[in-house]
């Protein structure tokens, strides 16, 4: 009985935590609404540590001589980049003056991303293997600044502390052994950790394609991204155990977004 009146309590603070820290940063789009987040870390907290690891990553780049090797290059991916920025005002006031940073890493992986407040990498692999048009390129940016945008880093760790909070006082509740912990590990992430990854991409690809739409890019070039990544490689893991949606899937939801945003592509080309 004593362990129940010590755990019964960390159990509804955790509820607590989940509950009272719901707000969200960004305004609507045309794409899709803004939702309530949960959001438990300060976000000078989750930027400091975002810039901790991009230094690393580009500390590492210039020992290896790797970062910013070809000047047209990084030229092109500023440029484009820059573009989306300046739409990024519409979503959230702030965003216009973060310290953005634009890098391109000569290496063979095939990604792009942008951590919270606006450190931006894009390695060669992405833009040589897939021989991207300036507006799939868009597309691949967008999407990762909607990311920084929507602070889904800040929101997966909030979600994180927050599964892991309930998970061990229940499983210290039930007294389960660790095949027991194991179960309910696995059925929280089933449950809660993966979908919830899924719509945080899903969000990144609305939010990304109307910030290209209104950058001048065709919305509809998203469709030819995924075409090609389609192409490259097809994932054997069943998209209900993923944390992206299937490569069909996001196809089918940016066809029916493009169409959403093309006026305002219409509005600016």
């Amino acid at each position: 009985m004593k362990k129940l009146h010590i755990l019964i309590p960390a159990i509804l603070l955790s509820v607590f935590m989940a509950t009272s820290c719901l707000s969200t940063t960004t305004v609507d789009g045309i794409a899709g609404n803004s939702r309530q987040q949960l959001l438990i870390f300060s976000p000078v907290m989750v930027e400091h540590s975002s810039q901790l690891s991009y230094e690393q990553v580009i500390s590492e780049a210039k020992s290896n001589g790797t970062l910013n090797q070809n000047a047209a290059q990084v030229k092109r991916v500023q440029a484009i980049a820059n573009r989306l920025i300046e739409q990024t005002k519409l979503f959230r006031s702030d965003a216009i003056n973060w310290d953005w940073q634009i890098n391109v890493i000569t290496d063979k992986t095939i990604n792009a991303w942008c951590l919270p407040g606006g450190r931006i990498v894009v390695y060669t692999g992405l833009l040589d293997t897939l021989k991207l048009t300036d507006s799939e390129l868009a597309a691949v940016l967008g999407h990762e600044i909607s990311h920084a945008l929507r602070e889904h880093s800040r929101e997966q760790m909030s979600h994180q502390l927050i599964t892991e909070l309930g998970t061990n006082a229940i499983t210290k509740l039930l007294r389960m052994d660790k095949t027991g912990q194991e179960i309910i590990s696995l059925g929280a992430d089933l449950i809660l950790n993966l979908p919830f990854s899924r719509s945080q991409e899903t969000e990144a690809d609305n939010f990304g394609t109307e910030l290209m739409a209104r950058a001048g890019y065709n919305p509809y070039d998203a469709t030819n991204l995924w075409t090609k990544m389609n192409t490259l490689t097809r994932s054997t893991t069943p998209e209900f155990l993923s944390t992206h949606p299937s490569n069909d899937s996001r196809i089918s939801n940016l066809n029916y977004i493009a169409a959403k945003v093309y006026p305002l592509y219409e509005a600016v080309k």
